[in-house]
């Protein structure tokens, strides 16, 4: 009974932290922003370090996020379901070939949008792997890189991501990127590189925004 507790309360407390830090920031958008009720589908991509306010900028998104199988990744998982997301469980160590799947499925069958972190579960920080370009080219889908950032934050050094927390009261931006389309027959190497570089500038445009 006390498991089940914590199981049920840390997503909901979490929820309430995200969206009472959240709320002192005054954000800005860059790009063309998400916009609920359209028919587009997406594939945002976003480093696992930028997860913690994903679902302020995709407020609204009734799609599937990617997240692992791995305990913490429950939390997250109900987190994020209680700001209107789905999860699909799974990661390139562990249930990755049906998590890939799935993801395929939600996107033919459902039109759904997905929400990925192609450097996750474990990394290397910031290095796309191979995954989304594989979900891209067989959904047909345009991938959408999205990055937060803020002129003030945290960044916890131990964790393998160096995740970000922004400070309360600071200015935040979204910034998101140019869509990519991955044809069918593309290399996947070259398709490998374009995510990346459209990831990194995108990034950079967040970090240098209040420069």
């Amino acid at each position: 009974m006390k498991l089940q507790l914590i199981t049920w309360l840390i997503p909901r407390l979490i929820r309430i932290a995200i969206y009472c830090l959240s709320s002192t920031i005054r954000w800005e958008v860059v790009g063309e922003r998400f916009r609920p009720g359209t028919s587009d589908q997406h594939i945002f991509s976003f480093w696992h370090s930028r997860l913690l306010m994903m679902g302020v900028g995709l407020k609204g998104c009734k799609g599937y996020t990617l997240i692992s199988t791995h305990r913490d990744g429950g939390f997250i998982a109900d987190t994020l379901q209680l700001q209107g997301f789905r999860a699909i469980r799974g990661s390139s160590t562990r249930g990755g070939g049906r998590a890939l799947i799935e993801m395929i499925r939600k996107c033919r069958d459902e039109g759904a949008d997905i929400g990925i972190s192609p450097d996750g579960p474990k990394g290397p920080r910031e290095k796309v792997k191979p995954g989304i370009v594989l979900l891209a080219k067989k959904s047909g889908v345009k991938i959408y890189p999205v990055i937060w950032a803020t002129r003030s934050s945290w960044r916890i050094s131990s964790s393998w991501d160096h995740f970000y927390i922004p400070k309360p009261f600071t200015r935040g931006v979204f910034v998101f990127g140019e869509p990519l389309f991955i044809a069918s027959d593309a290399s996947d190497s070259g398709s490998l590189v374009r995510v990346q570089s459209a990831m990194d500038t995108t990034c950079q445009i967040a970090d240098s925004y209040f420069i």
